[in-house]
Formats: structure tokens, C-alpha cells, sequence
């Protein structure tokens, strides 16, 4: 008798722990899931369209230093950043549903992650390498020049490019610098004449190099250097 009790105990027991282990199991999932659906559903670096223009257009109501031109560029993440931190919210630079309803006061649309998403994900994945140093002839995380750099972003986008700037140059078709928008090839002449330099247009006039002097770095199209030696653009997505 005190044997089949203690058998049934040992039953219960093991069925209390499975039955913890498992909401545990559930639990965890959950929070997975969760985290996930968030980070998916987010305005972020490389988003265009009038709803970012209508997030930068009330960042820009509040002082913060953007330009409605619907282009979610680094300038805007810096202002989400500033915005969350005032109101504090874990600074991310993501408009998430929490940014977004305390931003605007409204709820959250649906993402919509159509045509562009493939450039989405050249910008995301070039923002990774952000400070990785310069070295001639790198085409790896260790170390990038300008076009070992680009080739590396696009091809993790499963977009494959030539290995030179100058045969990067070639790929695609021209854009003016009124129709850049983010992940169009950037060109300059530097060291050497015709496309001796590229990098990655991030939008609101920025873009994305490894360069010799700061390695993988943002930078503006427009400054005195870069814009002096500005030669093109190519679109290869």
C-alpha cells in the first residue's frame, strides 16, 4: 500500500514538473515570437514611403533636426533615437508600436515590406560593419576597401557585383542625384581618375564607405571632400 503511494506520488510529481517545464517551454516561445513580430514590425533604416514622411514630419514639429522626404536615413534614426531617450524609451532608432503612439498619437499601420525590401536589407546589413577599419585589397569583416565592401553588403542581399569600383561603375543604369534613393551605388573620383571610390546612398544625402582614413563610416554626399569629387550614381537593385 505505502509502495502504490509512493508510486502515485512520484507520478504527481513528475507530472507537476513536466506541466512547469512546459508552460516554461510555452513561455520562452512566446517571448521569441514576440520579440520577433516587434522587430519585424518597425519603421527602420532604409524604409521610404509617406508614412516615414509623416514620422519625420512630426520629429520635425518637435524641433528635431529631419526632413520630411519619406527617405528613413540615418539623420531620422538619430532623431527617433533622441525622441525615445526624451520620453524614455529605450533608444533604438526603431518606430516601433510604442515609438509610433507616442509619437503620433494614433496606432500603428501594417508594414508594408514590398519592392524595397531588398534594399532594406543592403542597408541593414552595411550599418553591421560600422567601424571595421580600411585595408587595401579587404573584402572580408576583418577588413574592407571601399569596393570589397559594397560587394560583400550586396552579396549577403543576394545581389552579386564585380569586385572593382571602376567595374561596379558598369553594372546597373545611371540615376541623377535627384532620383538617388537608398541602396543606389555612389561614385567618386579619388586617388585615381573615374570611379576610383563607391559607396552605399543611405538617403537624406548620406551614404555608407570604407574609406582609407576612417574605415567603414557614414558620410554626407554633400560635404566639401566627398561632394567635390562626386562623379554618379548607379542603380543595380
Amino acid at each position: 500500500m505505502q509502495r502504490s503511494l509512493r508510486t502515485v506520488q512520484a507520478k504527481t510529481e513528475r507530472g507537476i514538473f513536466l506541466g512547469k517545464a512546459i508552460r516554461v517551454i510555452l513561455f520562452m516561445a512566446i517571448c521569441v515570437f514576440s520579440f520577433s513580430v516587434v522587430n519585424a514590425s518597425a519603421f527602420r533604416v532604409g524604409d521610404q514611403g509617406s508614412e516615414v514622411a509623416e514620422i519625420q514630419g512630426e520629429l520635425a514639429s518637435l524641433g528635431y533636426d529631419v526632413s520630411a522626404d519619406g527617405d528613413f536615413g540615418p539623420a531620422t534614426a538619430e532623431a527617433v533615437k533622441a525622441f525615445q531617450e526624451a520620453n524614455g524609451l529605450d533608444p533604438d532608432g526603431l518606430v516601433g508600436e510604442t515609438t509610433y503612439s507616442m509619437l503620433l498619437g494614433k496606432s500603428m499601420p501594417e508594414i508594408s515590406r514590398g519592392s524595397n525590401y531588398i534594399s532594406r536589407r543592403v542597408v541593414q546589413s552595411s550599418m553591421q560593419y560600422i567601424g571595421v577599419p580600411y585595408v587595401f585589397g579587404g573584402t572580408s569583416p576583418s577588413g574592407f576597401d571601399c569596393s570589397g565592401y559594397v560587394q560583400y553588403v550586396f552579396a549577403h542581399a543576394g545581389i552579386y557585383l564585380p569586385r572593382t569600383a571602376d567595374a561596379q561603375y558598369e553594372v546597373g543604369y545611371p540615376v541623377s542625384t535627384e532620383e538617388l534613393v537608398v541602396g543606389d551605388l555612389v561614385f567618386f573620383s579619388t586617388y585615381a581618375y573615374g570611379p576610383s571610390h563607391v559607396g552605399i546612398y543611405l538617403g537624406e544625402g548620406s551614404f555608407i564607405n570604407a574609406s582609407s582614413s576612417r574605415g567603414v563610416a557614414v558620410d554626407s554626399l554633400y560635404s566639401s571632400y566627398w561632394g567635390s569629387c562626386y562623379i554618379g550614381a548607379r542603380r543595380v537593385m
